[in-house]
């Protein structure tokens, strides 16, 4: 409990976040591992333009969330955000608009309501329903004897994979966030119910900027930009139909699934 954290916030202004992002030469080393994930990453995102991170396992997918909520500082490089370098920002107000939803799903022993609202603990019944039909988990909740008031058991033991993930994007999508990052939060939902969440995604949350962090290649999001990340680098960067063209991993990790599923091209 003494122990003091090494992010700290030297900024308590309040404001609004705008939504630019940009990685300039960012490099990340590990503290206790000494594995550097990043390897001088640049790009750049405006104000609701959406962008998929690809790349085999330990590729530093992960990294780029983790970076952007400041659970790590970068070892070299910047992070800015709105054209401030993300040290100088609020923490708090950086974490409350920023929706991320890892892979890991962490929910509370507590009833669904309470977990949907987790980031919103004054909204109605009405408000967490709409975003639980956005997320595709309401006819699931729905079925339950106690419905929205069901206990999930100590992190969510007694939901699905999916189902928790489903129940973590309805948490971030109410909190109406301007950044939001999910990391490979679809992984454990089917094809059709992923094109449901897609399809709200694409439509009402045109103006957030977006990171999907993701192993699917496909071009349900109309993406403005997609990296493919190996051993920490950017190896090829571009839209949908530039990255099937140019024959690399994301066009392999395409081709694969369009032999396996009806995906849509």
């Amino acid at each position: 409990m003494n122990l003091k954290p090494k992010i700290i916030s030297k900024n308590n202004e309040i404001y609004s976040l705008n939504g630019d992002i940009e990685f300039r030469n960012v490099s990340f080393t590990y503290p206790n591992t000494g594995i550097k994930a990043i390897n001088n990453v640049s790009f750049k995102l405006k104000k609701g333009e959406k962008m998929a991170v690809m790349g085999k396992t330990a590729a530093g997918k992960t990294t780029v969330a983790e970076l952007l909520t400041r659970m790590f500082d970068v070892t070299e490089g910047q992070i800015l955000i709105d054209g401030r370098d993300i040290r100088n920002h609020n923490l708090q107000i950086l974490r409350e608009k920023i929706a991320n939803v890892p892979q890991d799903v962490f929910l509370f022993s507590d009833t669904i309501k309470a977990n949907i609202s987790f980031g919103k603990p004054d909204a109605g019944i009405d408000e967490i329903e709409k975003f639980a039909t956005f997320a595709s988990i309401y006819e699931d909740i729905d079925k339950l004897p106690e419905k929205f008031n069901t206990l999930v058991g100590e992190r969510g033991v007694t939901l699905s994979g999916g189902q928790k993930q489903r129940l973590s994007i309805a948490r971030a999508f109410l909190k109406n966030p301007d950044i939001v990052i999910l990391d490979d939060a679809l992984s454990a939902v089917d094809t059709a119910t992923e094109q449901n969440i897609l399809s709200y995604f694409q439509q009402s949350l045109s103006d957030k900027t977006s990171i999907v962090i993701t192993h699917r290649a496909n071009n349900l999001l109309n993406y403005d930009k997609i990296i493919v990340l190996d051993h920490g680098k950017i190896v090829e960067e571009g839209t949908h139909e530039e990255l099937v063209a140019n024959n690399g991993f994301y066009n392999s990790v395409f081709q694969q699934q369009m032999m396996h599923q009806n995906y849509p091209v």
